[in-house]
């Protein structure tokens, strides 16, 4: 190792290591003031009680979403901060309203099912039909003669899960022979169905169209989500059909007294209203620089949300975090020496939507980018931070976490060179300009098996001790990077061989937004 990557080296372990005498009031008197506001005055709760319970799911084009546009620019301008939505395109709207699914031969029961978005409803009808499972046929075109029997009747589609019990439930109790059989005979059963699928010839799209032509009177899926009670919720692209997720233990139900032959019938009515195109906005807020206007550091976290639940950790949780971290930046630190802005993403859940179309419409803050801080996955606190590939960030970013109190900084670790993000959340559509754009990534608490996209992501899932702490740590690394006098170099590290391919990767490439619905199906 050459001496001066010792130093560097030396440096990043003392930068990012906390003294061990540093106890807060800490030293610098807006860090502190950070830390008061934060702990003693923080609205998270209220924010996420009135956002969750109160305006509820924010499903991209909604009016549901406009009208949490609309609040989170009166609550900034409350706070002294100049806020506005900012249109980037339109989207297909669409307002749920009641869905009631009920079994009522060869007995009555109330079913746990929800309407996927998009979905058509009843049109103020009652719907009574016979419920059948897709045929296993031999290929596409036996399929294709099955499909009139698909008329007048509810069609499931899923494969059934034999058990609606968690794995690491069915592996506590059971013997390991019988966990080992359980889980071999359920991986066979599940090749079973996606070849029956796959013998179809049709993807899911296509064969739910496939299904609505034929004149389904509904469809029935379930997306378990490997939890005890909970599913995914999505969408459909189905005209003239309602399309529904059964939960796991009513789907399993169903499909059963179909195979045996044992005629269930339910009951359906859905009511839901298509609004066509309109526009879809990003709620854009900024405490304007004093020094340096033209640089930016951006505090981002998408609005949207799939609707199955209210969106409490996806991405509610990032979304109170970013806006009580600006009321604590507005406090503390009032006049920055950078622009300190906040996006609020609309249609990330459709492809990175807003946050793409916006960096492609501000080339000046992506060019004058400091820092960018995103948050998007549960209510965890942040353990991570990864560099994202940008090597000649790393002196900054450990010089930033170095001087957060130890209540913060004990277990945050730094994601050292990291590689850039491809997708899967906002700073992907800036990481992707070379811009330095870092996300902060928290502890899992079951994220992906109970909150993410299914119907129980709501209010009660957050844990507010740890978004505190993920507020006044945003508040603290916007101060820093705004306050730095260097700016943050943008270096790229050489990207490892495709594990896969073995070929040189590159850099990623920066995919235009798709600005409609239509542009999505293209």
């Amino acid at each position: 190792m050459k001496p001066s990557l010792v130093r560097l080296v030396g440096f990043l372990l003392l930068a990012a290591t906390p003294a061990a005498a540093q106890t807060l009031p800490v030293a610098n008197p807006v860090l502190e003031r950070i830390w008061r506001l934060g702990n003693d005055s923080s609205q998270v709760q209220p924010l996420a009680q009135v956002l969750l319970d109160s305006l509820g799911p924010r499903l991209t084009g909604s009016p549901a979403h406009k009208a949490a546009n609309d609040w989170m620019v009166k609550t900034y301008a409350s706070w002294g901060i100049p806020a506005r939505n900012e249109p980037y395109g339109t989207w297909r709207s669409w307002r749920r309203g009641v869905t009631h699914l009920d079994l009522i031969q060869p007995r009555v029961r109330s079913l746990e099912a929800t309407m996927l978005a998009w979905s058509v409803g009843t049109k103020g009808k009652k719907v009574e039909g016979k419920v059948i499972v897709l045929p296993d046929v031999a290929d596409s075109a036996a399929f294709r003669a099955w499909l009139p029997q698909a008329k007048g009747n509810f069609v499931l589609t899923s494969f059934a899960e034999p058990s609606c019990r968690p794995d690491s439930s069915v592996k506590q109790f059971a013997l390991p022979a019988s966990f080992e059989r359980f889980t071999k005979e359920r991986a066979a059963a599940r090749d079973e169905w996606r070849a029956r699928l796959r013998r179809t010839g049709l993807s899911t799209d296509s064969l739910q169209l496939q299904l609505a032509q034929a004149g389904a009177r509904g469809i029935l899926t379930s997306l378990w989500s490997q939890g005890w009670g909970v599913d995914k919720i999505f969408g459909t692209r189905a005209p003239d059909v309602p399309v529904l997720d059964v939960s796991c233990e009513d789907y399993g139900l169903l499909f059963r007294l179909a195979e045996k032959g044992q005629g269930p019938v339910v009951r359906l009515v859905a009511e839901s209203e298509a609004l066509g195109e309109q526009p879809v906005f990003n709620t854009i807020a900024e405490i304007r620089g004093t020094e340096k206007p033209d640089e930016y550091v951006v505090l981002s976290a998408h609005f949207d949300s799939w609707d199955g639940a209210s969106g409490a950790t996806d991405n509610g949780s990032g979304t109170m975090v970013m806006m009580e971290a600006m009321r604590i930046l507005k406090l503390a630190y009032p006049s920055p020496k950078r622009t300190i802005v906040v996006g609020h993403w609309s249609g990330e859940e459709q492809g990175l939507n807003g946050s793409r179309a916006w960096a492609a419409d501000h080339p000046e803050v992506v060019k004058g980018m400091q820092a960018l801080f995103n948050q998007d996955n549960g209510t965890g606190r942040v353990q991570t931070i990864g560099l994202q590939g940008l090597v000649g960030a790393v002196p900054q970013m450990a010089a930033w976490v170095g001087q957060l109190p130890t209540e913060l900084s004990t277990d945050l670790k730094l994601q050292i060179p990291g590689a850039p993000g491809r997708g899967g959340t906002d700073n992907a559509s800036f990481i992707c300009y070379g811009a330095p754009a870092f996300g902060l990534n928290s502890l899992p608490w079951e994220y992906f098996s109970y909150t993410w996209h299914t119907n129980r992501d709501t209010y009660d899932k957050l844990f507010f001790d740890e978004l505190r702490s993920n507020a006044t740590l945003t508040a603290m690394l916007a101060y820093l990077a705004a306050d730095d006098p260097v700016t943050v170099p943008r270096d790229r590290r050489v990207l490892a061989p495709d594990q896969a391919t073995k070929q040189p990767q590159s850099w990623p490439e920066c995919s235009p937004a798709a600005r409609s619905s239509q542009e999505s199906r293209r």
